[in-house]
């Protein structure tokens, strides 16, 4: 058995971002990062608004961030609206390169690609080539398909997404965040656009659905007539990525701190209910894991836990009231409705930081169109 001070399993998301915390916060330490894949970061796109991530944790993931823009907007049949929140995009590519860069300025600190744990303890962990480590730390960062909580009620966030190369520039400044002017299928349904390069978009066709099934081909379909429409004609397809996230309809506490490894990312349920965004709650639960080795690192870690099962709480509900109270083909109206609230309330509720005032003004007011109140009043889902 090898020694190291920190042994993190997974180089996706959470683990990478757990490497780079530790790579500015603990540089002497020994830290061991392991990933079955040939790579880091496998082959998504993250996202995050400005205030997403404090001023103190943003220089952890800086190198990573690969686009900045001043700000998005968002479509719906009754809505456009600019919002000026900036927004930044990080890559598996860009996550990987600042990875790598921070491991060959710190010798104490190893990569090993291609292996599986198939051991995890608290602090052991055995790879399935019979190499072990025994660490102070070690950190399960294995991500989302790990996530399956007993009892909970899920929805389920899914999209397909396409990286393509136009024949002429399309003319976009900012991400179009949502545009749900599209037909409403399989629940609500919006485009994603994130404006890459003069003529390259990322294009995602998303569905906040009832059943995880995802019909790729027809999603690429999709993404295709949604380009034409736009007036973008696609010459290439550069990458494909696709994602099932999951959106509890019953609240959850994210992982706490037991006789196990810590457990981190997507499948410790440090994620964001509603959005399904995952890299503030990564960049949040990095920090706290460089600072595991301080004496007051458990009381922290059950603060942060405290803190977001309490935003969660508020997040679920909408959850259940989107599902619950609109037919799937009307669920639009209450991200509709959610997109008429101050901007800085808006900010607040994709960075799991809200107020009694930004709940109440989210929760009361004029009901959105397309409510059913039967199944208001039954509490249960749209007959």
């Amino acid at each position: 058995m090898k020694y190291a001070d920190v042994v993190i399993v997974g180089g996706g998301l959470a683990g990478a971002t757990c490497a780079l915390a530790l790579a500015a916060h603990r540089p002497q330490a020994s830290v061991v990062i392991i990933e079955r894949e040939p790579e880091l970061g496998g082959n998504h796109t993250w996202c995050m608004h400005a205030d997403d991530v404090s001023a103190d944790d943003l220089p952890i993931v800086a190198p990573a961030i690969a686009q900045r823009w001043d700000g998005y907007t968002v479509e719906f049949p009754d809505l456009q609206r600019d919002l000026a929140s900036p927004y930044t995009a990080v890559t598996s590519a860009s996550l990987a390169a600042a990875v790598r860069a921070a491991l060959a300025a710190r010798p104490s600190f190893e990569l090993v690609t291609g292996r599986t744990a198939v051991d995890l303890a608290a602090h052991q962990v055995v790879l399935d080539d019979g190499r072990g480590f025994v660490a102070p730390l070690v950190v399960d960062a294995r991500g989302p398909a790990r996530y399956r909580p007993e009892g909970v009620d899920l929805g389920y966030q899914k999209f397909v997404g396409l990286e393509v190369e136009l024949a002429r520039p399309h003319g976009l400044r900012a991400p179009i965040l949502m545009d749900a002017t599209v037909a409403q299928i399989d629940g609500f349904r919006f485009f994603y656009v994130l404006p890459l390069a003069p003529t390259r978009l990322l294009i995602e066709d998303t569905y906040y659905a009832d059943t995880p099934t995802l019909d790729d081909s027809r999603l690429v379909a999709g993404i295709h007539a949604y380009a034409a429409q736009r007036g973008w004609t696609i010459v290439d397809v550069a990458r494909r990525e696709r994602g099932v996230l999951p959106i509890p309809l019953t609240l959850t506490a994210p992982a706490a701190l037991g006789d196990g490894p810590i457990v981190a990312g997507y499948q410790g349920g440090w994620f964001h209910p509603t959005t399904g965004y995952s890299f503030p709650l990564a960049v949040r639960v990095a920090a706290l894991i460089a600072r595991g080795h301080e004496p007051g690192f458990p009381t922290a870690w059950a603060a942060l836990a405290a803190e977001v099962q309490r935003q969660a709480t508020f997040a679920v509900r909408l959850n259940r009231m989107m599902f619950g109270w609109f037919a799937p083909d009307r669920r639009y109206h209450a991200m509709s409705r959610f997109y008429r609230l101050p901007e800085p309330t808006i900010r607040r509720f994709y960075a799991l930081r809200t107020t009694w005032m930004d709940r109440a003004r989210t929760l009361f007011g004029r009901p959105p169109r397309g409510m059913s109140w039967r199944a208001v009043i039954s509490g249960g889902a749209v007959p």
